[in-house]
This record gives structure tokens, sequence and C-alpha cells, in this order.
């Protein structure tokens, strides 16, 4: 029984991810998502509460796997900015789901905040050491950080897009805009006289 409310609980957390990602909170509706991941829709209510607690169990675990899949790395900024930008190109419905809850549920508190803490206190410290340009507050340049490896995902500039709005580059030009990130990440966060 255990494992079968796990399995059920997972479904919905993937159908939820799909439908929040698409429509945002307001737009997204709960029979489509139960019908999605093949449950009753009361277990969303017994598993979730309701759709904005819902809402914000996939945003967590998105984050959470997010994290699992790219490391902090201060001690190569630039890596850390190219490998974000490779995981949002795998899962473009990350921004997305991102801007929803920017638009629709700002004020909800996670995990975030102290994981951003604990990342801006490691940029702080490379930057003490040395390791880290110090033109910058560490909470700015890890924000810096994290716009740079998001940019392209936000800008309006593209080779289009498919029909569930993800960008769509030619292998090229993507390589050409991971390279730019990479680059400008380097440029903000080398030492000065670091070599190039």
């Amino acid at each position: 029984m255990t494992r079968d409310s796990s399995l059920t609980r997972a479904r919905l957390l993937d159908a939820a991810f799909a439908e929040f990602a698409a429509y945002g909170v307001a737009g997204a509706r709960v029979d489509r998502i139960a019908e999605s991941a093949g449950a009753n829709k009361r277990l969303i209510y017994v598993y979730f509460g309701n759709k904005e607690q819902l809402f914000d169990e996939v945003l967590q675990r998105a984050m959470a796997e997010g994290a699992e899949s790219v490391p902090f790395d201060v001690d190569d900024l630039p890596g850390y900015a190219g490998a974000i930008f490779d995981h949002l190109v795998e899962r473009p419905e990350l921004m997305r789901l991102r801007l929803w809850r920017q638009l629709e549920r700002p004020s909800v508190t996670s995990l975030e905040p102290e994981a951003f803490r604990r990342k801006s206190a490691e940029v702080g410290a490379a930057q003490q050491r040395g390791e880290v340009a110090q033109g910058m507050a560490p909470d700015d340049l890890l924000t810096m950080v994290l716009a740079v490896a998001q940019a392209w995902f936000l800008a309006a500039e593209g080779d289009g897009a498919d029909t569930s709005g993800n960008r769509t580059w030619a292998k090229e030009r993507l390589a050409m805009h991971r390279a730019a990130v990479v680059e400008a990440v380097r440029r903000i966060s080398e030492p000065k006289g670091a070599a190039a």
C-alpha cells in the first residue's frame, strides 16, 4: 500500500509539474493533473492539501532535483553557470515554473533563501581567500552568476519556440550562448590579475 501511494504521489507531482509550467497556479486544473497522473482527484487534496500547496511542493521538488543535478562549485563559477544553462536546456519548463512562482506566489518562503545564503557564504569565503573577484558583495556576485546562467531563457532572441513555448536553438547557436554565459561569469568572478 505504501509503495502504491508513493508511486501515485510521484505521478501526481510529475503531472502537476507539467500542468503548472504550462498554466501557472491560476490556470492549472486539478482534474487535468489527476487525469494525466491516472489518479483520483481527491488524492491531490489528501496528499498535498490544495492546489497552491501542490504547486509549492512541485517547485521544492524541482529545486531539489536541480541542486542535485547542478552542484554548486565556488571554485568554478563559470562551470557552475554553464551547468545551470545545460540543465535549463534539458528542462526549459523550469524557467516557466519559476516565473509563475514570481507572478503568483512571490511571498511563499522556501528552502531557496537558505541555499542562497549558504552559496553566498561560500562566495564570500572564496573572495576573502582571493580566489574570486572582490568587486561585488557575495550575494550580488552570486545573483549575477545565476542571472547570466538564465539570461538566454528570458531574452526575446532565439530561433523561435516550439508549440509548448520552449526555446529551440540550432546546436551551433546553443553552443555560442553557453560559451557566452561561461565567459561572462568568468569575467565577473575571476580575481584581478588571474590568467585568462
